[in-house]
């Protein structure tokens, strides 16, 4: 399940952060009649303004933090492949050289 999630968080976290960026000024922009009209209105747009400004930043960070991981994970992966491959000569020297000592004692119990 995970192997399949990986592609997938790999494929948008770079776009998170443009998503992010293009999506700040939707909330920026305001008329200049709602500001006059009340008060308390234009505070709680402001607040708003300021959560998005904050959600945007932290999500910035953690698609940069969500991509040095997956750099992580890539160069793991790597080392995991060469000690495998490594392993896997080993298996095949030893097998070798297991079957060489059989057939030689073979060999010496026939003679």
């Amino acid at each position: 399940m995970a192997v399949q999630v990986l592609p997938i968080i790999k494929a948008v976290a770079p776009y998170v952060a443009q998503i992010a960026t293009v999506a700040i000024p939707a909330f920026t922009s305001k008329p200049p009649e709602a500001a006059k009209s009340d008060p308390v209105i234009s505070k709680q747009i402001e607040e708003l303004q300021t959560a998005a400004t904050q959600n945007a930043q932290s999500i910035h960070v953690l698609a940069e933090k969500l991509q040095q991981a997956m750099q992580g994970v890539e160069v793991a992966a790597q080392d995991a492949k060469k000690q495998v491959t490594a392993y896997k000569t080993m298996l095949f020297a030893a097998l070798g050289l297991s079957a060489i000592s059989m057939l030689l004692s073979a060999y010496l119990l026939i003679k």
